[in-house]
């Protein structure tokens, strides 16, 4: 007998060209109750192609539904904010079209609002669902490409030009949040120029250049006059360059290029490899984002990368981007996080920090200064967490925990006690360490823990393990996926399972070649017993 799944209720307001798209996932899942839409005609025209739906003229009718736990809005940019207040007031939770609302301050107050409410407020960044990102963000966090200097997007298309709104609201949402979701960072400026051809005041073509930090740069290209439709981005690394295009059929749509860069003399040469298609499962990215908004619904917990938050982080360089459009000048426009503005600052025991009103600082713990720490993070007594720190996301540190200055935690991770990280440590989403070599639930072994400390400067990639009783050396990198399970070298480059030295890797992140001369900084380095240390320098 097949398994009844119980989801919960939903409704869809809009059916226009992407609404029906919704309508078909949600039914598909058993989770549609009801449809909206203005249009008698069409509505009862939906209602017949999916039996047993409810079918309601306004938003306010479909509100009043107790039965209703999440609120789908498919309907014009305009009504975002509007629609989206209404619902969370209403205690629904909401799942919105890009992009999140068409100014700064409407999207600050939806985000606050669901904050108050408890509610769940995601926008449908479908892209960071897709296969293709997913393995790609995955090959980033190897470090496979190498360091990333470039990225580039078009999404151009002919068709469906719109008098209301602009190219660049309506194609380039999905390229920013993709591109800032593989770099794990906002822009730090942004600069555009386009133009109106058909329409006059709105922009039918859009170009836009980033600046993100460590000198990665982006170009987004967008347009509603192109002859044929392209959706590409390239990340060129200085290992390798991917190639993602989603117009193009499954196995072509996740394409590495290798090359390298040999010296004949005085002359340089540029050895290619065979294109490496990236084999992936072929799933929907709205249906795996119309099973995300479900699934937090249920655990109330949206995913990071389509969450309220990240809408509105969004929405900032689309407004940065506009308004540099709009100075018709191509003006470089600076940008700052309007997340900062959810964050509830802290003076306690002579530290200043910042942190989420649904995070835990125990009353014990001491924080340094310019520390940011996020939603449902809980630092436990006896931890002291150095300044300049950033704890992201479902993030436990204690008790008894020492962080260094500078530590970059991602999502996901939990730091129990026995376990030391020094300064500069990055640890990625969802990483493990261990404390007790060999736990069993019914004998207590706290006191047989084997302490692990990361020395400074080290990187643990997304989902690597570490276990317990063992250094992390100065500089380290470990894969993603990786499971430690000896001691590493300062400057090793470590993979697989478990983990191996597969090279040595530079200060700033490079991997080094056989002459251990950095090709990126210049840095000389020579092996010692254990690891490697910089040319001229007295310790390591």
């Amino acid at each position: 007998m097949a398994e009844i799944i119980h989801r919960p209720g939903v409704a869809v307001i809009g059916t226009g060209y992407w609404g029906r798209n919704l309508v078909r996932n949600f039914y598909q899942l058993g989770a549609l109750l009801a449809v909206a839409d203005s249009n008698r005609d069409i509505l009862q025209r939906i209602c017949r192609e999916y039996p047993g739906i409810r079918g309601a003229e306004s938003l306010e009718e479909v509100l009043k539904d107790p039965d209703i736990r999440g609120v789908v809005l498919a309907t014009p940019p305009r009504l975002h904010a509007e629609q989206t207040l209404m619902a969370l007031k209403a205690g629904k939770d909401v799942l919105v079209e890009k992009p999140l609302a068409l100014n700064l301050e409407d999207g600050k107050r939806m985000v606050r609002l669901a904050e108050e409410k408890q509610a769940i407020l995601m926008v449908d960044h479908i892209l960071n669902r897709h296969p293709a990102v997913i393995r790609l963000k995955e090959i980033i966090n190897t470090g496979d490409l190498g360091r990333i200097c470039h990225v580039y997007s078009r999404r151009l298309n002919f068709g469906r030009i719109r008098r209301e709104g602009k190219a660049l609201w309506d194609l380039a949402p999905h390229d920013i949040s993709l591109i800032m979701n593989l770099l794990g960072t906002l822009p730090v400026s942004v600069q555009a120029f386009g133009g109106s051809y058909l329409t006059p005041g709105t922009q039918d073509v859009a170009d836009a250049d980033l600046v993100f930090p460590m000198g990665i740069k982006a170009h987004i290209s967008v347009s509603w006059l192109n002859p044929f439709k392209e959706q590409r981005l390239v990340l060129v690394g200085l290992d390798k360059m991917a190639v993602f295009e989603d117009t193009a059929p499954w196995p072509e749509k996740l394409i590495l290029y290798s090359y390298r860069l040999k010296w004949r003399g005085l002359e340089p040469e540029v050895e290619k490899a065979e294109p490496e298609r990236v084999h992936l499962t072929e799933k929907e990215p709205l249906k795996e984002q119309c099973l995300a908004f479900l699934a937090a619904i249920e655990t109330r917990i949206p995913p990071t990368d389509s969450s309220g938050m990240e809408g509105l982080q969004v929405l900032a360089v689309l407004t940065a981007m506009d308004s540099s459009l709009e100075e018709s000048r191509a003006q470089l426009m600076k940008l700052d996080d309007p997340v900062g503005d959810f964050l509830t600052k802290k003076i306690e025991a002579g530290t200043d920090y910042t942190a989420h009103p649904t995070a835990v600082v125990d009353s014990d713990v001491v924080v340094g200064p310019g520390t940011r720490i996020w939603h449902f993070s809980h630092v436990l007594q006896g931890s002291l967490v150095g300044p300049e720190c950033n704890i992201g996301q479902n993030v436990v540190i204690g008790p008894r925990v020492r962080i260094g200055r500078g530590c970059k935690i991602q999502n996901n991770v939990s730091i129990y006690e026995g376990v030391e990280l020094e300064d500069d440590v990055f640890c990625g989403p969802s990483i493990v360490f261990t404390n007790v070599f060999n736990p069993r639930a019914f004998i207590r072994r706290m006191s047989e823990m084997r302490p692990t400390l990361v020395r400074r400067g080290a990187t643990i990639g997304a989902n690597a393990t570490v276990v317990c009783g063992h250094t992390l050396g100065e500089y380290c990198l470990i894969g993603a996926g990786a499971v430690v399970t000896s001691d590493v070298p300062p400057y090793a480059l470590m993979m697989g399972v478990p983990a191996r030295r597969t090279g040595w890797i530079c200060r700033c992140g490079e991997k080094l070649g056989l002459d251990l001369k950095c090709q990126v900084c210049g840095l000389e380095y020579r092996e010692t017993g254990f690891g490697l240390e910089i040319k001229g320098e007295m310790e390591v």
